[in-house]
């Protein structure tokens, strides 16, 4: 029977608790979101929203085609420039999604010869991209320079190194000055994801890569995503000229594609400019995640410290993270669940994310609950 396999494979999910379900959320969620990536509370600020309609109605629902056949607008064009100077990079070029544009970025600068150097606890687009990538794949140690400059040395020809800034299991930061200096020492590129980073690190949020002093460099190249700080939707890769230049004429996932819809460009647009007008709202970011953290384990709770918006707390078992995730739920807090396969370490996880509009009451319900719930 064609897919045969399918309920066999269910069943062994079923057995092992890691069952994954759809759960559609109202537009008016009773529930304290700390499950969400809105790190900065912008995806409903009236100007976000505004900007996002206003765009829709200039340029339509979609983009109506490809970035090199109709789906570059000017605004397309106008956001790309202000996230490039914000970042501090020369050039930006804006994804339907932070997945396609990691992918792009991996898969067109690891061409067939190369060695491409991947951190053991990068993300699955950054994984993906490995994968499909032609050049020959590394796989180091979690944040281990040495391991990254033992991989090089065996290398003759070009290279790459890919990280995660910031990683989305335990919001632990990469070492990226060490990285870039074991790249340097062998000529290999740095193509860094500052998904959890644009945002929240940085001067005013200008993300990891500007507060390890690597923005601007000509062998780094950052992607990041439109969604988590920025509210909307989409992603980005940012670099050198010439390297964006090699991805319009070299990734499939930007020739391919269909343009990033204007209304999440009109957005991301707005977000962009309100948080640079109001920088604070990145170190508030860390200020609730540092508050979370410390609360947390003064409950006794096993809390990884935060190098971000992250916090990460330890569940005994797959099946008791689930419960405990759905224990918060019915108390009106709503978290992150993070099971294998998701964690490269099989550690279950609640995951928090800070959001800079927390309030302290907030904060103090939401470690209530986790507190009272705990298996």
């Amino acid at each position: 029977m064609a897919f045969g396999w399918i309920e066999e494979q269910a069943e062994a999910r079923r057995r092992a608790g890691l069952v994954r379900t759809l759960r559609p959320r109202p537009a008016d969620s009773p529930l304290l979101d700390l499950a969400s990536n809105d790190y900065l509370g912008l995806a409903h600020h009236p100007e976000v929203t505004e900007g996002a309609a206003r765009a829709a109605r200039v340029w339509g629902g979609g983009s109506t085609g490809s970035r090199l056949v109709t789906g570059t607008t000017e605004l397309h064009t106008e956001l790309e420039r202000e996230l490039a100077a914000f970042c501090g990079f020369e050039a930006a070029l804006v994804f339907s999604s932070g997945y396609a544009a990691n992918l792009a970025a991996v898969t067109a600068l690891g061409p067939h010869g190369s060695l491409i150097v991947s951190d053991a606890g990068n993300h699955a687009s950054l994984i993906d991209g490995c994968r499909l990538a032609r050049g020959e794949r590394q796989v180091v140690g979690h944040a281990d320079p040495e391991a990254v400059r033992k991989a090089l040395a065996g290398h003759q020809g070009p290279a790459i190194v890919v990280s995660d800034t910031v990683f989305s299991v335990d919001g632990d930061r990469a070492p990226l000055a060490e990285l870039a200096e074991a790249c340097r020492e062998h000529g290999a590129g740095l193509v860094v994801d500052d998904a959890h980073g644009l945002g929240v690190l940085g001067d005013g949020g200008r993300g990891a890569p500007q507060a390890a002093g690597l923005a601007g460099a000509a062998d780094v190249v950052v992607t990041a995503t439109l969604s988590k700080s920025l509210g909307s939707q989409g992603g980005v890769v940012l670099g050198p000229a010439r390297v964006i230049d090699h991805l319009v004429n070299a990734a499939r996932t930007f020739i391919f594609d269909t343009g990033l819809a204007p209304a999440a460009a009109g957005a991301a647009l707005a977000a962009l400019r309100l948080l640079v007008r109001e920088p604070q709202r990145a170190a508030r970011a860390r200020e609730v995640a540092a508050e979370l953290h410390a609360r947390l384990t003064a409950a006794g709770l096993e809390a990884v410290r935060p190098d971000a918006a992250v916090v990460s707390v330890r569940a005994p078992s797959p099946e008791q993270a689930v419960r405990w995730a759905a224990d918060c739920r019915t108390a009106g807090l709503a978290v992150g669940c993070f099971r294998p396969p998701s964690v490269p370490d099989g550690i279950s996880r609640l995951r928090l994310t800070a959001r800079a509009d927390l309030s302290g009451a907030e904060i103090e319900r939401a470690v209530r609950v986790i507190g009272e719930t705990r298996p």
